[in-house]
Parts: C-alpha cells; sequence; structure tokens
C-alpha cells in the first residue's frame, strides 16, 4: 500500500523559510519520480516542483524559481521542499505526489505565510 506522509507545514512571516518533508512507503522510492503541488483556496491545484528518481533534474513553476529548492534521499524515501524568502501567495496546502505510477497524493500540509 502507498502512502505518502507530509509534515513541516506552518505559519511562517513574509521571508521566512520553512522545510517540507514527504516520507514514502509502500513502493519502490528509487524508482519514481516525485513532486510537490499546492492549491490555495478557490483556486486549482498547482505543480511547484519534480524532481526525477535520481535527484539529478528539477523542475520549478516560475513563481518559486530561485526561492525554492526540491531534493531527495533515497535512502529514507523522502523528499524534501525547502521554501525560502516566502510570501503571502505561497500560502496553501502543499501536497506530495508520486507512487510506482505518480499517482498518489499525500495528504496535504498546510503553510500559511502571514505576518
Amino acid at each position: 500500500q502507498v502512502q505518502l506522509v507530509e509534515s513541516g507545514g506552518g505559519l511562517a512571516q513574509p521571508g521566512g523559510s520553512l522545510r517540507l518533508s514527504c516520507r514514502a512507503s509502500g513502493f519502490t522510492f528509487s524508482n519514481a519520480p516525485m513532486s510537490w503541488y499546492r492549491q490555495a483556496p478557490g483556486k486549482q491545484r498547482e505543480l511547484v516542483a519534480l524532481i526525477s528518481k535520481t535527484g539529478g533534474s528539477t523542475t520549478y513553476a516560475d513563481s518559486v524559481k530561485g526561492r525554492f529548492t526540491i531534493s531527495r534521499d533515497n535512502a529514507k524515501n523522502t523528499v524534501y521542499l525547502q521554501m525560502n524568502s516566502l510570501k503571502p501567495e505561497d500560502t496553501a496546502v502543499y501536497y506530495c505526489r508520486g507512487g510506482p505510477e505518480y499517482r498518489d497524493w499525500g495528504q496535504g500540509t498546510q503553510v500559511t505565510v502571514s505576518s
């Protein structure tokens, strides 16, 4: 059974940082690309960042380039999203996506950026 469990969300001030983690189980993590999505209230879910199975290739949404970094530790079955220089518009529920057919989702973790 595939499980993706996010953690690390919370409240941050504008300009602050948060680090999200997504721990995976139930599949061969090192064979799977992984990604982070987010969904703000009233908006569609959008891709934030994608990382290849080896970590050698990454893709970012234009809105987070230069501020967010996706990484993975295949020994720990975990993918991370380091978020720096946070803005109020980064407020959303952040979801991890992956799995053997890249169709499984975590439960989401709330990120709120506010002063």
